[in-house]
């Protein structure tokens, strides 16, 4: 390895990196973006309209909706669930903070609420639904007999085996009851519209937050399937199998599929998404002076094997200019030591483990960022790591091989400085993914 040099030169493109996800976090702005797809118009048919908003960017989705609805229309106060480190004051809205990424009690008593006051909307009346990333965890409201502490315990099963969002998602929609069309069917026969803001890759509307409110595909037979393939299915608590087993046979009413009778009056609307981020990240690539490549808008698979091949990829190309290979997704960590991180974290670690193994030349960076401005159970959003990232970590003293072994990448990017740190970002568009490099000087 070459030794701690062109430290300006790494310092610059670093600096680009980060200019970059901070782009792409703007372009994912969920109050802009309810301001543009809201039009007062939409609520003169209706006698009244419920505001209700769920995820991480609850707060400012329903402010923004709060400033276009009249006030004379509103039923009542609007609700807002989020994560606690994006609670803030609204004006006409209750605001109710609850924990992701797993779910807790106070999230419990939000959902509660929700359910309550939807149960009482008229049909000549609109429940407006602003929908974004985190509502899953964010609005508990276990099915059946199921206990809040058992579905904790069933989502953490989930994330540590590294499910996919999709697997995870159609597990939740059949031990919820507002999950997978549940809300949509507690309103009925009210009217439904849902702005949405998808943290889901191909932004399936019956995946983002678990849908809701739209129709739901999947089935008991299917959920169980998730933790049967796993190898987990005896590890889940008893009583969330033995619902997915009465579920399975016929014996509990199915999730609302498509054609039923309560979708008549709902509709959603897409307002924001992981490729327009993407996008914004191309644009502002090229104003920088890059040659910008799209690596891939759908990246998912294991962080650290995703890591490794964009390196190799990386070596294949030829270098004469600076270029900026840019992507979006959701990768996955499949637990196998008891460190922290997330898996941008990972991701990050193994990129630069990948690239020191391999030889990638050039002055280059890589930058893997969670949009909500938090990455698994740590204060950082992701990393960013570059040619001497390794060499910081080794004369540190810590063995960055050992720490992603253990999955501890938060300690071994924390050594190195080369966490990214932006606090809650109040929005969430899944990830985002920067390799910048630029010729030898």
């Amino acid at each position: 390895m070459r030794p701690l040099a062109d430290q300006a030169d790494l310092t610059s493109i670093r600096q680009d990196a980060l200019s970059l996800f901070k782009a792409g976090i703007a372009a994912a702005d969920p109050y802009q973006a309810v301001k543009h797809h809201l039009v007062p118009e939409l609520f003169d048919n209706f006698s009244k309209v419920h505001l209700i908003a769920f995820g991480k960017a609850a707060c400012t989705m329903a402010k923004a909706a709060a400033e276009i609805i009249p006030a004379t229309r509103l039923a009542g106060r609007g609700l807002a669930v989020t994560n606690y480190e994006n609670v803030m004051a609204i004006d006409n809205v209750d605001v109710i903070g609850a924990g992701h990424p797993l779910p807790d009690a106070a999230g419990l008593n939000a959902a509660q609420t929700l359910a309550e006051r939807l149960d009482n909307a008229k049909v000549d009346e609109l429940v407006l639904v602003l929908v974004s990333g985190g509502g899953s965890a964010l609005i508990p409201y276990p099915a059946g007999q199921i206990t809040l502490p058992e579905k904790i315990a069933t989502t953490d099963l989930l994330l540590a085996c590294g499910a996919t969002i999709n697997q995870i998602n159609c597990v939740r929609k059949h031990l919820s009851r507002l999950k997978g069309g549940g809300l949509a069917r507690i309103a009925a026969p009210a009217h439904v519209h849902a702005l949405i803001l998808s943290d889901v890759l191909g932004d399936d509307l019956s995946v983002i937050a678990s849908g809701p409110t739209v129709a739901d595909d999947s089935t008991y037979a299917d959920a169980v399937d998730v933790f049967q393939s796993r190898g987990i299915w005896q590890q889940v608590p008893a009583n969330v199998r033995a619902h997915l087993e009465q579920g399975e046979r016929g014996r509990i009413a199915e999730t609302p599929k498509p054609g039923d009778a309560i979708f008549k009056n709902t509709g959603q609307s897409l307002i924001g998404s992981n490729r327009l981020s993407v996008n914004a990240m191309l644009h502002a690539a090229a104003q920088l002076g890059y040659e910008t490549h799209l690596h891939s808008d759908h990246l998912c698979g294991e962080a650290s094997e995703e890591a490794e091949k964009w390196v190799l990829y990386a070596k294949t190309l030829s270098v004469n200019t600076p270029i900026a290979l840019l992507a979006g997704g959701e990768t996955t960590v499949t637990l196998k030591g008891n460190g922290r991180g997330g898996r941008n974290q990972e991701m990050a670690l193994a990129f630069a483990l990948a690239a020191e193994h391999h030889g990638l030349t050039g002055t280059w960076t890589f930058l893997s960022g969670g949009t909500d401005g938090r990455d698994g159970p740590t204060d950082a959003a992701g990393g960013i790591v570059d040619r001497n990232t390794i060499k910081r970590m080794t004369q540190a003293g810590v063995n960055p091989r050992a720490l992603l072994e253990n999955n501890d990448s938060y300690t071994a990017l924390k050594t190195a400085n080369d966490l990214v740190t932006t606090g809650a970002t109040g929005t969430n568009v899944a990830d985002l993914q920067i390799v910048l490099i630029r010729p030898e000087l």
